[in-house]
């Protein structure tokens, strides 16, 4: 029989598990919620034009993003190791495929979202004391208090994991509080119901409102993207076989519930006109509802969403680069894990140190956040298609290790699910080909490194 879990470390590179299934639904949660329900629903409505294509770009990412966590929670349960789907494309595919999903994350989308997070926090640092007390920040004090985001999250993360886990379940709780209130700020002041249906649907469905469902996709799916978080920390998860599949379900459910209550809160208090130009949507809902107190409590809101989202990916992606390091394929230095506190701390500082040389670097340009999404959303859909299809890849070749967690109505859901993310892919290739292009190329750069390595 083959038997993927029960791999050999040694006691240099063994984990502590610590997280328990709050902890583990507190990640996911946490890593889900950030800047996208504040940013994205704008961009979203513009692109469909209509409240019922609105609503059902949300919902098909949602149910999507469900039958993909279904798929997801068979590998995790069959390998509950650190590293996520690095894991499953090595089992899988070999370590070519494995070590390209993993040089895409560290140098191209990763740590480029945990950049980009900080400093959407430190620009609403910015914009809280704006409003509260007139005092602007200059752009260097904005760089740098997105360095301090960074790094404050990479030395906290350094000191173990069930502190972490605390840390994570206190600021995933305030995300939830902090979304609620939102949600019941909207609607407790007069809104206008007519906005829910007018326009149910654009004066003329063309075939570039059929691309633009497509397109509004790719931001959907950034809004839940990070769901897979628990996946990576799955070494140090108590019970993982029970516990991850559990928290994938608990914690994408919790935060559809969430997403649809906001987007509805803030369609009560802005016609689809206006909506569909807000790039800061939260903060014209509350406007509407609070006025200038609204303003800032929801500046205050996204700052607590993006700073535990920083903190839980500087937590779960350093764990990619330490399986990766075990298995030879990156610096061999982030194999190790600290003696005392049992933490890949090598691995978080080497993405820390990266994730700042980013945000500098960022910090030059006037970077369009529907740009970023779409240079990383081709690139990141190849090696979601690859990981989903491994469910069926290791059910042929490794037909007799024991699944905890068998994929509901397989394999007609995996087939359903990847089809679905191809079409998917075949529209961003044409709605944004040249970004595209390049997170491909740039993904390609590792070929490389990997044949250098490998000789």
């Amino acid at each position: 029989m083959h038997n993927l879990q029960n791999k050999n470390f040694t006691e240099e590179t063994s984990l502590a598990r610590g997280l328990g299934l709050p902890s583990a639904v507190s990640i996911v949660i946490s890593r889900i919620i950030g800047s996208g329900i504040f940013r994205t629903p704008g961009p979203i409505m513009a692109l469909v034009g209509g409240t019922l294509l609105f609503g059902s770009v949300w919902i098909i990412g949602a149910v999507i993003t469900i039958f993909a966590a279904v798929c997801y929670a068979e590998l995790v349960a069959m390998m509950p190791r650190s590293g996520g789907p690095y894991i499953y494309l090595k089992e899988a595919y070999g370590p070519l495929i494995a070590f390209l999903r993993g040089w895409a994350m560290f140098f191209v989308s990763e740590t480029g979202a945990i950049a980009a997070v900080a400093l959407v926090f430190a620009e609403y640092a910015q914009a809280s004391l704006a409003i509260s007390s007139g005092i602007y920040l200059s752009h260097a004090v904005v760089v740098i208090i997105a360095l301090f985001v960074i790094i404050f999250h990479t030395f906290i993360n350094c000191f173990g994991v069930k502190l972490s886990g605390i840390v994570q379940i206190i600021i995933s709780s305030s995300k939830v509080i902090a979304l609620g209130y939102i949600i019941i700020a909207c609607f407790a002041k007069n809104g206008d119901v007519s906005n829910f249906y007018t326009p149910l649907l654009p004066e003329q469905m063309t075939f570039t409102h059929i691309l633009g469902i497509g397109a509004a996709l790719r931001y959907a799916f950034f809004a839940f993207s990070g769901w897979e978080g628990a996946t990576y920390v799955a070494e140090e998860v108590k019970n993982p076989r029970k516990n991850l599949p559990l928290s994938l379900l608990i914690g994408i459910v919790c935060v559809l519930i969430l997403y649809m209550g906001a987007n509805a809160a803030y369609l009560f208090q802005i016609p689809v006109e206006e909506f569909s130009l807000s790039k800061w949507i939260a903060v014209d809902a509350l406007q509407r509802a609070l006025g200038a107190v609204g303003a800032l409590l929801v500046a205050y809101a996204v700052m607590i969403n993006t700073f535990g989202n920083v903190g839980t990916q500087v937590m779960v992606k350093a764990r990619t680069w330490h399986a990766m390091a075990q298995d030879n394929l990156f610096f061999s230095w982030c194999a190790n894990v600290h003696k005392k506190y049992k933490t890949p701390n090598n691995a978080m500082i080497i993405q820390g140190v990266w994730a700042c040389v980013l945000v500098l670097f960022a910090s030059m340009y006037k970077n369009s956040y529907e740009a970023v999404i779409d240079y990383f959303s081709a690139t990141g859909t190849i090696f979601n298609i690859l990981t989903l299809a491994s469910v069926i890849v290791l059910r042929r070749k490794y037909p007799d290790v024991v699944r905890p967690f068998k994929t509901w109505g397989y394999p007609a859901t995996v087939i359903l699910v990847v089809l679905f993310y191809v079409i998917y892919l075949i529209v961003t290739l044409i709605t944004a080909f040249i970004p595209s292009l390049l997170g491909i190329v740039l993904t390609s750069t590792g070929l490389i490194y990997y044949w250098i390595k490998i000789k």
